[in-house]
């Protein structure tokens, strides 16, 4: 019988993005990882964890690298680790699955201790702006990539990093518009159609718990920008979900 029963959900930590003190978060991104028990069932990251990621063929970004082999840490000891793509760490290929992570698409159903989870980062799900499905789709072209990975990776990366933290400067902080969302309006039609417990998001840098006709809950994992150690644990023998938003 698998006694293991925590299961652990982070999104939006942004590593390597110039804000703040870049080093301070990642040692506290290290600090909750070392912190997950090696008995836990498994760790979801729905996304943003690096503020950009490209990986070529034979090359992947140095930034993170603790955190990486800390991932390996937890998968040796027999711990799940999941990866949702970001809009900001999109751009990721093989290197996560040939270290054991398992990638997923979201929005995606995972039933955990009896519990159905619907889970992902957030960016779209429910519908999305002219220009950001207009990027999606420049940044998901194949062949957009492949004129990406011409370039050598000292500039790649330079550009990648000068363009995500200078389009975070010029907007200001978000705050989740509660109904109003497309999250919210997609939650709710789910939910009305299928049994779900918990929505699970990241993407609007904003804490949000918010509880749906029917019974859902839908929360929205804050950024690790402004400090803290956002993140959510649920305990499939209790089953119990505590969020915590600093």
């Amino acid at each position: 019988m698998d006694a293991r029963t925590l299961v652990w959900f982070v999104s939006d930590v942004h590593l390597g993005l110039r804000t703040a003190d870049p080093a301070e978060r990642e040692s506290r991104f290290l600090a909750l990882l070392k912190g997950v028990p090696r008995d836990s069932r498994a760790v979801y990251l729905l996304g943003d964890i690096w503020d950009f990621w490209y990986e070529y063929r034979d090359v992947v970004p140095r930034e993170g690298a603790l955190v990486v082999a800390e991932l390996v840490a937890l998968m040796n000891a027999g711990v799940q680790v999941y990866f949702f793509p970001g809009n900001h760490d999109m751009w990721c290929f093989s290197f996560f699955e040939s270290i054991g992570m398992r990638r997923c698409t979201q929005p995606q159903l995972v039933e955990i201790g009896g519990k159905t989870f619907c889970l992902g980062h957030g960016d779209g799900v429910g519908g999305g702006s002219f220009s950001y499905r207009f990027l999606n789709r420049l940044f998901s072209s194949r062949l957009v990539q492949w004129f990406f990975s011409l370039l050598h990776p000292w500039l790649a990366f330079r550009l990648g990093n000068g363009w995500s933290g200078g389009k975070r400067e010029k907007h200001d902080r978000y705050h989740f518009r509660g109904e109003q969302e497309p999250l919210y309006k997609f939650a709710l039609q789910q939910a009305s159609q299928v049994h779900v417990d918990y929505f699970i998001f990241g993407h609007f840098h904003d804490a949000v718990d918010m509880a749906l006709p029917g019974g859902s809950r839908l929360i929205v994992l804050k950024d690790w920008i402004s400090g803290g150690t956002p993140h959510a644990v649920f305990d499939s023998a209790s089953g119990e979900l505590t969020v915590t938003t600093a």
